[in-house]
């Protein structure tokens, strides 16, 4: 079994604060991917921050408190590799990547159109530049799993007021389409959905109104992979016994075993 857990902290020193580093060992994951550390890794000076038994990773936004992932892995990687080839993005942290043996996997965080007409623009900018660098993974013969925030809720069923979201970010209709090709065209995996789900399963929640209270959510946290994984996902758990972040862990168990 290989386990590996994604989360958008919402800024990695408020989570540890909450708690996420002391449940951290307790999951024995294998890889666990964050995004959004909002921090420079000088500022990650406290050991908490290299979790024992880990290799730690940071991939920092040029702009201080803003954006960022970070990968922690049990198994030495043959490559770390930093960005995915557009300096627009790659500038903001936004994509970082362990090479294990036979599998790559990817701390991701896709930008939020929320806040103006430009940052939506700029979102567009990602969807299409991203979209080309998926189709090079596709073309790989290593296996990949790509963790993390992608800020787009792909169907009704991923997202509780669908009918009232229609024309904002994160649910829109050149936003799911693009999502329609991530899982069509270019042949990826919502790994999530390859197990059949109660309804009502998300992974983020507005801090508006009582969001969390009433389970009001979006899930825009994915493992999204190549085919060869499609039949290897035993488990899913999208963790909500305790809040380290706006977003839960989701946390998934593979068939599959590390020989490096």
């Amino acid at each position: 079994m290989f386990r590996v857990i994604s989360l958008n902290a919402n800024g990695i020193r408020a989570a540890a604060r909450k708690g996420f580093f002391d449940w951290l060992p307790k999951q024995a994951a294998d890889v666990i991917c964050v995004q959004e550390t909002k921090a420079q890794v000088h500022q990650l000076e406290d050991e908490v921050f290299r979790p024992a038994g880990y290799h730690s990773f940071y991939e920092d936004a040029e702009k201080k408190g803003y954006s960022g992932t970070a990968i922690y892995t049990k198994h030495a990687p043959k490559k770390v590799v930093r960005g995915y080839g557009d300096d627009e993005f790659d500038n903001e942290g936004r994509y970082l990547e362990v090479q294990l043996e036979g599998l790559n996997v990817v701390s991701l965080y896709l930008p939020s159109g929320s806040s103006s007409e430009e940052r939506q623009e700029a979102k567009y900018r990602c969807m299409e530049s991203f979209g080309e660098h998926l189709k090079k993974i596709r073309r790989k013969r290593s296996q990949t799993i790509i963790c993390g925030d992608w800020n787009i809720a792909h169907k009704e069923i991923d997202l509780k007021n669908w009918k009232s979201n229609k024309k904002n970010s994160g649910f829109l209709p050149e936003e799911r389409a693009w999502m329609d090709e991530v899982f069509g065209d270019f042949g990826f995996i919502d790994a999530f959905r390859t197990l059949e789900q109660p309804p009502d399963q998300y992974t983020w929640w507005s801090n508006r109104g009582r969001a969390w209270d009433n389970n009001v959510g979006w899930r825009i946290d994915y493992h999204v992979v190549t085919n060869g994984l499609k039949d290897r996902v035993l488990r899913t758990e999208i963790y909500k016994d305790e809040r380290f972040s706006d977003h839960a862990p989701l946390i998934m168990d593979y068939d599959w075993a590390h020989d490096g």
